[in-house]
Order: structure tokens, then sequence, then C-alpha cells
């Protein structure tokens, strides 16, 4: 029998060809819909942006993990600032601290970028076509119909630091202009403007960010920046009445080569049943994610630690943060060393350190290790030994993965960070104050 073939053939052969080979890429987002995001490591296989040299993963967290003194360092300057406006944060402390990205689109059309997730900084940023220093990734202005550069008039140009307007002038006619400097011989430019957000299938109209335009010295990475925090020009308020102060996000192992994880985004295909504790407000810097800390946990022995180390102060900036940006959690001094102790105490046997890291030991001892519990109001947080744990790359070696906060006098941040965090669905209802904690497998 003779098989007449019709260009309906051809259609329906060749789409069920695409989706097939779809399915098979690893690599395909299968959430990024309206309200659901893929999140991947930045230097995941998935991941267009190149990683360090290094000769394992383990390596390449070891040396993310040794700049989270400057992230920390930069967290407490902030809680320690005086002015209720959003401020943009200084380069390196924020930009080199590149742990998870999210595939979003700028402009009109859509330009494909890819944005690192920081829950403790709000506004976002973005490498621009013509900038000086910057990566072949950047946002074309050139290319978007809905572009908009904004001036020193409008209020957002008032809510950021390091802005430069002129004294004298029509203020509607000189651009909102920030310098910003760190490192000490590192600086970069940038300029607020206006475009479309695409996230999914959701669109805002009229985002404002920061448009990167010269890099100098240093490193900077070649992914934005999306600022989660609760501030005034975070994703949150600037999406209004569209996510409803509500987000989560799940995510996976450094060691996780593909888009695995996941950003929610408003209170639809949340977990409906989720543990909570209260979500804290510090008024000097209401960006920060603060959550009342009551105690620690090892094996079953308590930790003696004074309360007023773990204590909330809005005055002082005390207390504890939940970050997407620091790689492993950091206590203040006096808490990490009773922590380490007690821990050290329980496994026993030799100890050596391994970067960051200061209570290293023969994996062989492994099985003796206790499970470390973190004590909110309302919500115990027993992490599986994956987040409390990381091996040297021979895997001969078992270290304890969290460490001392910089010892300098802003030194009063508790900061769980994000490998702690792993595989763990981390709700932010800003609407109703409360963070909640889930397991959820994200690999």
């Amino acid at each position: 029998m003779d098989l007449k073939i019709t260009p309906f053939f051809f259609f329906f052969f060749f789409a069920h060809l695409i989706s097939v080979t779809k399915a098979l890429d690893p690599c395909a987002s299968q959430s990024d819909g309206s309200q659901d995001l893929s999140i991947i490591p930045t230097y995941s296989k998935c991941s267009p942006f190149s990683p360090p040299k290094a000769d394992s993963w383990v390596t390449t967290v070891l040396n993310m993990a040794s700049r989270d003194p400057a992230r920390v360092n930069y967290l407490s300057t902030l809680v320690a600032q005086k002015t209720t406006s959003a401020p943009i944060a200084s380069g390196q402390q924020v930009l080199n601290i590149a742990n998870y990205v999210v595939r979003l689109k700028l402009g009109t059309p859509g330009q494909l970028m890819f944005m690192v997730l920081d829950t403790s900084n709000d506004i976002a940023w973005a490498p621009c076509s013509g900038c000086t220093g910057c990566s072949s990734t950047t946002f074309s202005t050139n290319s978007s119909t809905t572009y908009k550069s904004l001036d020193c008039s409008v209020p957002e140009c008032a809510q950021a630091r390091g802005l430069s307007c002129p004294a004298t002038g029509s203020p509607g006619a000189n651009g909102c202009f920030f310098n910003q400097s760190y490192g000490g011989d590192s600086s970069f430019s940038a300029t607020l403007v206006q475009d479309a957000l695409r996230l999914g299938n959701d669109v805002i109209p009229k985002y404002s960010f920061g448009c990167i335009n010269s890099i100098s010295g240093g490193s900077v990475p070649s992914q934005g920046l999306l600022g989660l925090g609760r501030g005034s020009m975070s994703l949150l308020s600037q999406s209004g009445s569209l996510y409803s102060g509500v987000f989560s996000y799940c995510l996976p192992s450094f060691k996780s080569y593909y888009f695995s994880g996941s950003l929610k985004l408003g209170p639809a295909g949340q977990p409906k049943s989720i543990r909570t504790t209260p979500l804290l407000r510090n008024p000097r810097r209401p960006s920060l994610y603060y959550v009342n800390l009551t105690g620690i946990t090892v094996g079953r022995v308590p930790v003696p630690i004074a309360p007023e180390l773990l204590a909330f102060n809005p005055n002082s900036g005390a207390g504890t943060i939940i970050d997407s940006g620091t790689v492993i959690t950091r206590f203040v001094q006096p808490v990490y060393t009773a922590l380490r102790d007690e821990f050290r105490k329980q496994v026993q046997g030799t100890f050596s350190s391994l970067g960051a890291f200061d209570t290293c030991f023969a994996a062989t001892n492994e099985a003796v290790a206790p499970t470390i519990t973190f004590q909110f109001t309302g919500l115990k947080l027993t992490l599986p030994l994956e987040n409390s744990l990381i091996h040297s790359s021979s895997g001969s070696v078992a270290c304890l993965a969290m460490a001392a906060a910089p010892n300098n006098v802003n030194s009063v941040l508790n900061v769980i960070a994000n490998l702690q965090q792993q595989n763990l669905r981390i709700l932010f209802d800003v609407a109703n104050s409360v963070v909640g904690i889930a397991r959820e497998n994200c690999n």
C-alpha cells in the first residue's frame, strides 16, 4: 500500500520531533511558566557562564565561600545605616557573589538574560550595550522599543546612593547616574532606567533597574542581579499586586548540572502545609529578611549561647537573616565557637582546616557526625548532613560547612546561607510577615 505524504504529515512530524528534542534536552526549562522560573547554580553545565579554573566543584565552592566575609561585612554595613531608603549596593561585595541565576527577559522584544538571585538587595542590575569592561552578554537598549532612561527628578533616583546629579539646572534634563567604588582599585558606573521585565509569561511593563555602562579594575561577573529584598525598588514592590508580596525558592545543590531548582512567584502553587516563623522587620534596613533564631542544637545537646548573641535588635542591626547570596552559614564568633566545640566534642578525633572550614575530619568518622538543628520561633529546622557537611574533592575529608562571621565592629549579624538552604523550599510571605521552610528535593 502506498503511503501518501501530505504537508500535514511534515507539519506533525517536525512538531513531534521538536517536542521530543526539547524533552531530551536536560537544560530545557520545564517550569518557565507564568509564576514558576527555573534556578541553576551559576557555574552549572546549563549556565552560559564559564566557571573559574578549578579541579572540582568543591574547589569552586571553596573559592565562592572565600568571598563570604566581604558579603557579610557588606550586610553588616547595611544594617548599621540610619537611612530608611533602599541603597544600591557597592559592587564587589554583591556582584562578585554570584551563586544562583534565574532566566528572564528584558525589553521589547524580550532579550534573554541570566540574573543572580539576591534576597538582601532591592534594585536589579544589568550590563548594557556599549558597556566598557563588560562581557559580550549585555542588554541592548537600542533594540528595545520600551526602553526609557530616568532622570534625576524621579523618586527612584533619590532611593539610591552613589548618584550624581548637578546641583543646578533643570532636574528633568539630567540622567540619574551612579558611580560605585569597591575593592580599592575597582569601580562601575550605571544609569537608572526603565523597561519591561518578563518573568515567564508575566510582564512588568515599567521596571526600574540599573543599566551598567562601565567597569574598571577587578572582576565583575557578566550576569545581572535581580533584587528580591522587600524595599521600595525590589521585585515585590515594583510588581505591585501581581505576586501579592509572596515568593519562594528551592535551591539545588552546587553539584546540580541542570535546571532543577525553582523560583515561585505569587501565592499560587506554594506549599499548602508548611511550617512558618515570624518575619521580623528592621526599619533601619527594611530589605533584609530577619527571623528569630532562638537556639541551636548539636545532636541532642543544646548549645550554650547567651541570648543577647541571637536577639533581634533593630538599633544595632543584630539578629539573624536568611540570605541567598552568602555561601556558608556564618555566626558571630562566640556562637560559632560554641557550636563548633560541641560538634568536635561529639565527633572526636583529629581536626584540620580546608579553606574557610576549620573543622575537617576523616570521612570514615562521618557516621558519628551529629545533626544540627536551628530553632526558630515556632519552627525547628534539622539540617540533613548534606547541608551541614562538605567533602573534599577526593571524598576522604568531611568538613563542618559553617564558619564565624568576620570579626569587626559591625559583627553582630548571623546569616543563614544558601548551602544550608539547598533542597529546601523557602517561602517568603511579606504580606503576612512569615517565612516558611519545608523539605523539597531540588536535585
